[in-house]
């Protein structure tokens, strides 16, 4: 297996390294790195533990020389039996050599940094789902790529809540809080992708 893993949200990236390799597992800087290294790196043996090894190797990018030897003969690595994550701060998927990786199936996620949320858009959204959820997902998308999913439909619960609280007694506000409910359930639950759920609801707000 190997992943690379990249994007300014260094949080996120390294909870996903920890989920794929665990607490304990071998490291290897890329700028010390020679092309001679790479196959012990995806085919060597250690003697200090037992199993697939688990390797993490950084900044192989910064490494231009190395990181094309990667992409040259990734077919060949892609072979091996240990778990090695790269761990980039930026990777350009248009380079024919990051394309060849990713065609050899190494899968390549980017963890971005969301940005503060202006809470008037977020309930703004919400608003206009009431009435036209297909221009609540056309508002959300031109958003959605820099913001958190999960921030987000927080502040859409909060959004319902006040609404309950102003119309304690309102069928469709207590509708819309329970039907979130559900949706949060799902998102904690579910291996659905998060956006999607969060449009589904925006789609279902008019008729609930």
């Amino acid at each position: 297996m190997i992943k690379i893993l990249f994007g300014e949200d260094r949080g996120k990236l390294g909870e996903k390294i920890k989920a794929e390799l665990g607490e304990d597992y071998e490291v290897f800087e890329g700028e010390n790195l020679e092309k001679t290294d790479l196959p012990g790196i995806f085919f060597g043996e250690t003697l200090f533990s037992s199993g697939a090894r688990r390797i993490l190797i950084k900044e192989l990018g910064e490494n231009k020389e190395v990181f094309g030897e990667f992409c040259e003969k990734i077919e060949e690595f892609v072979k091996t039996e240990a778990k090695v994550v790269l761990a980039e701060m930026k990777v350009d998927k248009r380079l024919s050599g990051v394309k060849k990786v990713a065609k050899a199936g190494v899968e390549i996620l980017e963890f971005k940094k969301a940005e503060t949320f202006d809470s008037r858009a977020v309930f703004g959204i919400f608003d206009l789902a009431l009435r036209d959820g297909e221009g609540a997902v056309r508002e959300l998308k031109k958003i959605e790529e820099k913001q958190d999913p999960y921030m987000f439909f927080g502040l859409m619960v909060s959004q319902a809540l006040k609404k309950l609280e102003w119309r304690p007694n309102g069928a469709r506000e207590k509708r819309i809080v329970r039907e979130l409910s559900r949706v949060d359930m799902e998102m904690k639950s579910t291996g659905v992708e998060p956006w999607v759920l969060v449009e589904g609801f925006l789609l279902r707000m008019k008729g609930i």
